[in-house]
C-alpha cells in the first residue's frame, strides 16, 4: 500500500522533470514556435517507415557535354622532358559545325592529330567537342572547351612556369564580345555581318555574307584597324575583288588599293603590280 502510495506522490514531479523543452516550444495557443537563435531542418518522411526521404541529386552523366555524348581520346607527340600530351573529347556521330566560323577543330582519322581547318569532312575525322588539355613535362599549356569543333567558354594559355600567358572567352567560336547582325533580327537565323571584338576594339577575322549564306566580304582587323588583303566576292560565291591594305596596323605611309578585280563570270579585268 505504501508503494502505490508513494508513487501517487512522485508521479506528477516525474512527469514536469522529463517535459520542460515540450511546454516551452508551444505558444499559449498550441501552435509550434521556431527559436530564432536555432536552425531546424524540415525533412520529408515517408508515410510506411516513418523514415526521412533522402533524395538524390543526379549525378551528371560521364562523358556528355551539353547534352551530347562523346569519346575520349588524346595524342602523344615527342620524347624525353618534350613529350606533349592532348587530352580531348570528340562527337560519336558524323557532324559539321551549325554555325560558320574561321576555325574548326577536328582530329584527323588518318593523321591521327587535331587540325585547325577553314573546311570540314566528316568522312576523314570528327569534331572536337567537350574539355580540351594540352600538357608538356606534366605541366599544362593550354586549356578550355569546345563545342560541335569551335572554341567555347573560357581558354587559358601558361608558359613552363606555370604562368599564365593569355584568357580569352569564345562562344562557339567567336570571341565572346563579338557583334552579330541578322538578316531576320527575329530568328536569328541567317547571319549577316560578324565583327570580332576583344577588349572593346575591333581584333580577329571579320565576315559579311549575303543574303544566300554565301561570303560578301572577309578580312582581318588587328588593333582596330584593316590589315592585309580584304576579299570580296559576288553572291554566286566567284571572287570579284582583292583590296590590299597594310599588313601592319598603324603604317600610314601605306594605302589601301585594289590588287585585283573580277567579273561575275570569273574573268580577271583589272590588276595591279603596286606593292610586289
Amino acid at each position: 500500500m505504501m508503494r502505490y502510495i508513494l508513487i501517487l506522490i512522485f508521479l506528477p514531479l516525474l512527469l514536469k522533470a522529463q517535459t520542460p523543452e515540450k511546454k516551452e516550444a508551444f505558444g499559449t495557443e498550441g501552435t509550434f514556435t521556431f527559436e530564432t537563435d536555432k536552425p531546424y531542418k524540415l525533412l520529408e518522411l515517408d508515410e510506411k517507415t516513418s523514415e526521412p526521404i533522402v533524395t538524390k541529386k543526379k549525378k551528371p552523366k560521364k562523358k556528355t557535354f551539353y547534352g551530347i555524348k562523346t569519346r575520349k581520346g588524346y595524342t602523344r607527340k615527342g620524347a624525353s622532358n618534350r613529350v606533349t600530351i592532348e587530352l580531348f573529347y570528340t562527337l560519336k556521330k558524323p557532324e559539321t559545325p551549325t554555325i560558320f566560323v574561321r576555325d574548326i577543330y577536328w582530329y584527323d582519322y588518318v593523321r591521327r592529330e587535331i587540325r585547325v581547318t577553314s573546311t570540314f569532312d566528316p568522312k576523314r575525322g570528327v569534331l572536337l567537342h567537350g574539355p580540351y588539355k594540352k600538357m608538356q613535362d606534366a605541366k599544362v599549356l593550354e586549356e578550355g572547351i569546345f563545342y560541335k569543333g569551335t572554341k567555347h567558354g573560357r581558354w587559358m594559355k601558361y608558359n613552363r612556369d606555370d604562368i599564365l600567358d593569355d584568357k580569352d572567352k569564345y562562344y562557339k567560336g567567336w570571341p565572346k564580345e563579338s557583334l552579330v547582325t541578322y538578316y531576320d533580327p527575329v530568328t536569328h537565323s541567317k547571319v549577316k555581318e560578324m565583327i570580332p571584338i576583344e577588349i572593346d576594339e575591333r581584333e580577329g577575322f571579320y565576315f559579311l555574307f549575303h543574303d544566300n549564306g554565301t561570303i560578301a566580304v572577309t578580312g582581318e582587323y588587328h588593333w582596330g584597324q584593316k590589315v592585309g588583303d580584304w576579299v570580296e566576292n559576288y553572291p554566286n560565291g566567284k571572287r570579284k575583288k582583292i583590296v590590299a591594305y597594310p599588313r601592319e596596323p598603324y603604317e600610314k605611309e601605306i594605302k589601301p588599293f585594289v590588287r585585283k578585280e573580277w567579273d561575275e563570270k570569273g574573268r580577271e579585268i583589272y590588276s595591279s603590280r603596286k606593292g610586289t
